[in-house]
């Protein structure tokens, strides 16, 4: 029996209040309509998790904005009034349930495979990115070389997430988090090989994270303080798992202590194992404490938390004051109160989340 851990104790997060601190991950899902409008079975999908006792839901990314946000066909958005009133019976049957639930607003940018609105991808720069589309999001081959974003694209993107943002909350999510992690447009200029820039936005770690900050502020900016606002950070990506940030520690603090003070109400830090060191292996601290430390704001981990003992040693430790459940989360949509009541945990099965013919396909990114 574990519902006296921390991991079920309430937890505060900017204006958001959660009954417990068990949160299901965002993963990639290719079930919305053409059109982006989230479908029935998007709202029994998270609905399904809110019932099963999860204290808030982050969704899977949601494409900004009409231009070269769209990371794949099928991917909801939340660009118009119908997508915002499609999203509308989601987060009604989550808050039914008595859960919260944040939306995570994503932009693709180098990593589309699926746009469309446009043809071409763009990033930072013209850099072909690493590895090859994901074949379970209907790519196929090497990702193109993007064209890279000139200014007025840069305050697109930055306009993109503001009015997304708008209109999460004028759907009623109780939050949003801005995905600048897993190497979409956000962490593409972060990540020194794919950013070659020569301007403000390039070359040093501060200059590389300035997009990331300004994004927020401008959010900020635009939903005032009363609502809550995360961003999501992670080292890896979808498409270069291994990814280190060649400045260590010295790169973490500049990162977390700038997105710490661009008014940020949390930091989502997602790692292949949450807990293991940032960059050493078998010692120093994790990505996790490292935003702890130097974000000063609440932070969420994710990274194999599916273990209930894993999850609440993290929060225990004060690396984290929330965790996300992804793979753990497919497997068991009550893991929340499977743990609270001490029973068996179903392992993740690929094979049965993944079938062949399955409409739904998740991916923990």
């Amino acid at each position: 029996m574990m519902k006296d851990t921390i991991l079920f104790s309430p937890v505060t997060l900017g204006t958001i209040d959660f009954g417990n601190r068990a949160g299901v991950a965002p993963m990639t899902r290719t079930s919305a309509a053409y059109e982006g409008l989230a479908t029935d079975q998007m709202v029994s999908y998270y609905e399904k998790f809110a019932r099963g006792g999860f204290g808030f839901i982050i969704t899977e990314g949601i494409y900004p904005d009409d231009k070269y946000s769209q990371g794949y066909m099928n991917q909801p958005g939340i660009v118009n009034d119908d997508q915002v009133q499609s999203w509308r019976k989601v987060v009604e049957a989550v808050h039914q349930q008595g859960s919260k639930i944040i939306a995570q607003l994503m932009h693709a940018g180098a990593l589309s495979q699926g746009n469309r609105f446009v043809k071409e991808a763009m990033g930072p720069s013209a850099v072909k990115p690493k590895g090859e589309q994901l074949g379970i999001y209907g790519g196929e081959g090497a990702f193109p070389t993007p064209k890279e974003a000139a200014k007025q694209d840069i305050a697109d993107v930055i306009a993109g997430f503001v009015k997304a943002a708008q209109r999460a909350k004028e759907a009623g999510f109780d939050g949003i988090e801005i995905h600048g992690a897993n190497g979409y447009i956000l962490d593409q200029f972060l990540t020194d090989y794919m950013n070659q820039r020569t301007d403000e936005y390039g070359g040093s770690t501060e200059n590389r994270v300035r997009l990331a900050v300004e994004v927020v502020k401008a959010v900020r900016e635009a939903v005032g303080p009363d609502f809550t606002v995360g961003i999501r950070i992670s080292q890896g990506k979808v498409n270069d798992h291994t990814h280190k940030w060649a400045g260590k520690e010295k790169d973490a603090e500049i990162i977390f202590g700038q997105l710490g003070r661009s008014g940020v109400d949390f930091i989502h830090v997602t790692e292949y194992k949450a807990w293991e060191p940032a960059f050493s292996e078998g010692q120093g601290a994790s990505l996790a404490a490292l935003a702890k430390k130097f974000g000063n704001v609440p932070v969420i981990a994710n990274g194999h938390l599916e273990d209930p003992e894993q999850a609440s040693a993290i929060i225990e430790k004060g690396e984290a004051d929330a965790v996300t459940i992804g793979r753990g989360a497919l497997a068991n949509s009550d893991w929340a109160i499977k743990v609270q009541k001490g029973e068996k945990l179903e392992e993740f099965d690929p094979e049965k989340i993944l079938s062949p013919d399955a409409k739904i396909k998740d991916f923990e990114a």
